[in-house]
């Protein structure tokens, strides 16, 4: 079983479950129940390109004071982004920059490096599950919807 174990995890058990066996990532400490499925990175680099809608956690941004589109209309201009992104009409970069409803926007929708628990769950777990130079399908957080490039 512990060959099977993907670089950067060990297997460890835990003393206050009864033995149970857990995973560690060795990079950030962190731990989990179910056997990891890759390797164990201890950061990542994304952009990404945000919609906001009217039920976001801050229905505001940079280029509208007071967003009032459903989530439905929001996901149509998403979809409608990363289809113009995927056949090469324009990169996410320059899209997000003019587009994008997070401040990241100045900075072509680059997040930086960034590792686990900095980022709302379902972003961090699309990202981390990203090859470097991939394109997600929508990821759909509190803040809005993204479309997420892993870029390291």
């Amino acid at each position: 079983m512990a060959d099977d174990i993907p670089p950067g995890w060990e297997l460890k058990y835990s003393r206050s479950h009864g033995g149970k066996p857990y995973y560690l990532n060795t990079y950030t400490k962190q731990s989990q129940w179910e056997m990891p499925t890759g390797p164990a990175a201890s950061t990542v680099r994304a952009s990404h390109l945000l919609v906001k809608h009217r039920d976001s956690r801050r229905p505001s941004s940079w280029r509208e004071a007071n967003i009032t589109r459903s989530k439905e209309e929001a996901l149509q201009i998403l979809q409608k982004h990363r289809q113009a992104i995927v056949s090469g009409q324009v990169s996410l970069g320059e899209l997000a920059s003019t587009e994008s409803d997070c401040s990241s926007a100045q900075r072509g929708g680059d997040l930086g490096q960034f590792g686990p628990g900095q980022m709302q769950k379902p972003f961090e777990e699309a990202t981390f599950a990203l090859k470097v130079g991939e394109l997600s399908e929508p990821v759909f957080t509190d803040s809005g919807i993204h479309i997420i490039l892993r870029t390291g």
